[in-house]
C-alpha cells in the first residue's frame, strides 16, 4: 500500500498530470471524431514520449487510450455516429434518447459509467493482475473458442421479435470475417481477385459504413420529407442525470465493469465485442427489456462501463506476462519496451516503483476523464443544434477522412459506401445491424481458435468437453440460445392469441 502511495506521487506531479490532461483531452477529441480511432492517437503520440521518464510517458499514454474509448461515446449518443469501434453499441441506445431531448443525461450517464468501469478495471488491475493474468493464460485455443461462441449468443438479444433475421445478419457477418489470407492455411479466399481484399474486410470502415453512413442515407430521407435528420427532433436538454437514476443502475454498472474487465484480459477480444457482451446480458437481466432499442439508460450504463473497463484489463496481461490484450496494449507495450522496461514478473520486483507510478496514472486518467469529460458534453452537445442540412456534409466527410485515414487508401471509402448502402438496406427491410458487426469481429477469432484446436487433437471434437473451462461457457452459450429460442416461441403464440 505504501509503494501505492508513493507511485501516486509520481502521477501527481506537476509534469504528470500536465502530460495525463493533455493526452486525455486528445483522447476524447480522437474518440469523438468518427472514424479517427483510440489506436490511432496512441500512437501519434508515441515519438513524444522517447525523450519522457517512463511515468509521465505513461501518464500521457494511458490518459489518451481511456479518454479516447470514452470519447467515442460523445458522437454515438449525440449524431449516431460511433466515434471508435468500443461505441458501436452505444449507438444502439443513444441517439434514440437525444431524440427525445435527453442528450445531456445520456452524456452524463456514459461518463459516469466509463469513470466507474475504468476505475473497476484499475482496482482489479492493482489487486489481482498477477492472479487473473495467469488464470487468463490458462486458456487455450479451445477455451478462446468457446468465449467467441458466448459472444455470438448475443445476436439474440438484438434479434427479439425476428430471429431469422437476427441470424441471416450473423451469418454475413461471419461470411465477410472470411475474406482475405486463411489465417491456418494461408490461402486466399472470397477476394475476388481484388488485392485490396487481401488483407481482409477494414473494420474501421465498416463499422462507420454500417452505423454512420447508413444513419445519412436515411436522414436524406427524413429532409426531403422536411423533417429533422440524424437526430430527430433532438433538442439540447437541461435536465441532467440524477443521483437517483445512476444509484438504479448500481448493479448494472457493476456486472457490466467486470465482464469488461475479465473480457480485456482475454487476449484478441477487446472494447468491442464486451460492450455487446455486456449490453446483452443487461437486457437479459432487465426488468423492462422492451425498452431496449428505444432509448433507455440501461444500454448507455452498459456499454460505456463495459468498453472502459477494457482498458484496464487489458493492461493485466501485458504488465505482468507482455501479452497484449488487444492492439492498443500492444501498442503501450511497444512504448514500455522503448522506456527499457521488460514486462513479466521481474518488471514488478526490479521496477516497482515505476509499475506503482503508471498504475496510479491510471487512476489519474480516469478522474481527468471525468472532470474533463463533464466539460466537454456541455460543449459539444450543442451540436444538436445545429441545422440538419449544415450536419449531415460534416459528418459524412468525418467519415470519409476517418476512413480514408484508417490505411490511406481510397478503396477504403469505397468499403465505407459499400457497408453504408448495405445497412441503410438492413433498416429499410427490418434486419438488426449489431449481428453482422458482431459477426465480423468474432469470426476471426472463432474459426481460427476451432481450427487449432482440432489440429491439436487430431480433429476430436470431445476436447470441447474434456475441457471444464471450455465445456462450462459452451453449456451456459447452449442454456441461453434455449431460453431465447422459448420466449420467441411464447411470444409467437401470444401474437396469434
Amino acid at each position: 500500500m505504501i509503494d501505492i502511495f508513493m507511485g501516486f506521487q509520481q502521477a501527481a506531479s506537476f509534469t504528470a498530470l500536465s502530460a495525463n490532461a493533455l493526452g486525455v483531452t486528445l483522447g476524447i477529441i480522437f474518440g469523438a471524431l468518427p472514424g479517427l480511432t483510440a489506436t490511432m492517437g496512441v500512437a501519434l503520440l508515441i515519438p513524444l514520449s522517447f525523450g519522457m521518464p517512463p511515468v509521465q510517458a505513461f501518464s500521457m499514454l494511458l490518459g489518451t487510450y481511456c479518454g479516447a474509448i470514452y470519447g467515442g461515446s460523445i458522437s454515438a449518443i449525440l449524431v449516431g455516429t460511433p466515434g471508435t469501434v468500443a461505441a458501436a453499441a452505444t449507438v444502439l441506445e443513444g441517439p434514440k434518447l437525444t431524440a427525445k431531448g435527453e442528450s445531456l443525461k445520456a452524456l452524463e450517464m456514459a461518463t459516469y459509467a466509463s469513470f466507474l468501469g475504468g476505475t473497476f478495471s484499475g482496482v482489479v488491475l492493482i489487486t489481482c493482475a498477477p492472479l487473473l493474468a495467469s488464470a487468463a493464460m490458462n486458456f487455450g485455443s479451445a477455451e478462446y473458442f468457446a468465449v467467441a461462441v458466448f459472444a455470438l449468443t448475443v445476436v439474440g438479444s438484438f434479434s427479439s421479435g425476428n430471429m431469422v433475421k437476427g441470424l441471416a445478419a450473423a451469418f454475413a457477418g461471419l461470411f465477410i470475417s472470411t475474406i482475405g489470407i486463411d489465417p491456418v492455411s494461408g490461402d486466399f479466399r472470397n477476394t475476388f481477385g481484388v488485392p485490396e481484399l487481401f488483407s481482409g474486410v477494414a473494420l474501421v470502415p465498416a463499422l462507420v459504413g454500417l452505423f454512420a453512413v447508413s444513419q445519412v442515407i436515411l436522414s436524406l430521407e427524413d429532409v426531403f420529407k422536411g423533417e429533422f435528420g440524424i437526430v430527430k427532433y433532438g433538442r439540447l436538454s437541461r435536465q441532467g442525470l440524477t443521483f437517483r437514476e445512476l444509484w438504479r443502475e448500481k448493479i448494472n454498472l457493476l456486472r457490466s465493469s467486470a465482464l469488461g474487465t475479465f473480457i480485456g484480459i482475454i487476449p484478441a477480444t477487446g472494447a468491442s465485442a464486451a460492450c455487446f457482451i455486456a449490453y446483452g446480458e443487461a437486457k437479459r437481466f432487465s426488468k423492462t427489456p422492451e425498452k431496449f432499442g428505444t432509448g433507455t439508460l440501461e444500454g448507455i450504463a452498459a456499454t460505456e462501463s463495459s468498453n472502459n473497463a477494457v482498458t484496464g484489463g487489458a493492461l493485466i496481461p501485458m504488465m505482468v506476462l507482455g501479452v497484449p490484450g488487444d492492439v492498443l496494449t500492444a501498442i503501450l507495450l511497444g512504448a514500455l519496451m522503448i522506456q527499457g522496461l521488460v514486462p513479466g514478473p521481474l518488471l514488478f520486483a526490479e521496477h516497482g516503483a515505476i509499475v506503482n507510478g503508471v498504475f496510479a496514472a491510471f487512476f489519474v486518467s480516469q478522474v481527468l476523464m471525468l472532470a474533463l469529460g463533464l466539460v466537454a458534453i456541455r460543449v459539444m452537445g450543442k451540436i444538436v443544434n445545429v441545422p440538419t442540412p449544415i450536419l449531415l456534409p460534416i459528418v459524412l466527410t468525418l467519415c470519409a477522412i476517418g476512413s480514408y485515414a484508417t490505411n490511406n487508401t481510397t478503396f477504403d471509402l469505397w468499403v465505407m459506401a459499400a457497408f453504408g448502402l448495405l445497412g441503410y438496406l438492413m433498416l429499410k427491410a427490418g434486419f438488426p445491424q449489431p449481428p453482422l458487426l458482431l459477426g465480423i469481429i468474432l469470426g476471426p477469432i472463432a474459426e481460427s481458435n476451432f481450427r487449432r484446436t482440432l489440429a491439436i487433437s487430431r480433429n476430436d471434437l470431445s476436447v470441447f468437453v474434456t475441457s471444464p473451462i471450455a465445456c462450462t461457457i459452451l453449456v451456459i452459450s447452449l442454456l441461453i440460445v434455449l431460453k431465447i429460442g422459448w420466449d420467441e416461441i411464447r411470444r409467437s403464440r401470444s401474437s396469434r392469441q
